[in-house]
C-alpha cells in the first residue's frame, strides 16, 4: 500500500519515516500525508515512503502521548455533541465521519457529519432555527475517477467551543461506498442509531482496521 521510491525497505527505517511524517502532521508543519511523507524521507535520507496507514498509526500514538487521558474524555464528549447535531439533522440521513467516528481525534479535530439533501438552504434554515453559530459556508467541487462532484460545507462553532463541519451532498451519493485513502477500508461512518448504541455500550470505541 506504500509508495516506494527504492527497493530498500528496512522495517525500522519505515517506522522512523512514518513517525517523522506523523510529527509533521500533528504539529501542523504539513497538512497533507503525501507532503509529510516526502519531507520525512528527505530529512532522514531514505528513498522510500511508508503507507498512509503506517503514518496514521504513529499519528495516533503521538496524539495519545501528548494529550493523555483528556483525549478519551474529549472523544466521548465530541460524540455526544455529534449525536445532538445528528438529531437536529435527522431528516437528512446524517452520518458521523472523520476522526470522531474513527476514535482517533487529536487537538485539532472537529466533528464531521455528512448529510444528503438537494437544497443546502433548507439545511441552513434548520441550523439557524436551532440557534447554532455558523462561522462560514463554502461550495467545494472535486473530480475523482473522471467524475465531478460538488458538496456544500457548513462550518459551525458549538457552545462548547468545539468546531463542526456539516457536508451536504446529493441524495444520489447516499449509497456510494468510498474507500479511505488513509486506512484503505470503506468510509462507513456511524448513523444516528449506531452512534447512540456506541455511546451506551463503548463510547470511546475505535473504528480502524484490525491490522492497525
Amino acid at each position: 500500500m506504500g509508495e516506494f521510491l527504492s527497493s530498500s525497505d528496512p522495517l525500522s527505517l519505515r517506522k522512523k519515516v512514518a513517525r517523522e511524517a506523523a510529527n509533521l502532521l500533528y504539529f501542523g508543519v504539513e497538512k497533507e500525508y503525501k507532503q509529510a511523507k516526502l519531507k520525512a524521507a528527505e530529512t532522514l535520507g531514505v528513498r522510500f515512503l511508508p503507507a498512509n496507514f503506517e503514518v496514521a498509526i504513529e499519528f495516533d500514538r503521538i496524539a495519545e502521548e501528548n494529550e493523555g487521558a483528556a483525549r478519551k474524555k474529549r472523544l466521548v464528549e465530541m460524540r455526544k455533541q455529534a449525536l445532538k447535531l445528528m438529531k437536529i439533522l435527522k431528516l437528512y440521513y446524517p452520518v458521523l465521519i472523520g476522526s470522531v467516528w474513527r476514535g482517533t481525534i487529536h487537538r485539532g479535530s472537529d466533528i464531521d457529519i455528512t448529510i444528503y439533501h438537494d437544497e443546502p438552504n433548507g439545511t441552513l434554515e434548520v441550523i439557524k432555527q436551532n440557534n447554532l453559530r455558523i462561522v462560514r459556508t463554502e461550495r467545494i467541487a472535486v473530480t475523482k475517477d473522471g467524475l465531478k462532484k460538488t458538496s456544500f460545507h457548513i462550518y459551525l462553532e458549538l457552545s462548547s467551543k468545539e468546531r463542526a463541519e456539516i457536508i451536504v451532498r446529493s441524495p444520489e451519493e447516499a449509497d456510494c461506498e468510498e474507500t479511505c485513502e488513509i486506512y484503505g477500508d470503506a468510509k462507513a461512518g456511524l448513523r444516528l442509531q449506531e452512534l447512540e448504541k456506541i455511546l451506551q455500550e463503548n463510547p470511546a470505541k475505535k473504528f480502524v482496521p484490525n491490522w492497525c
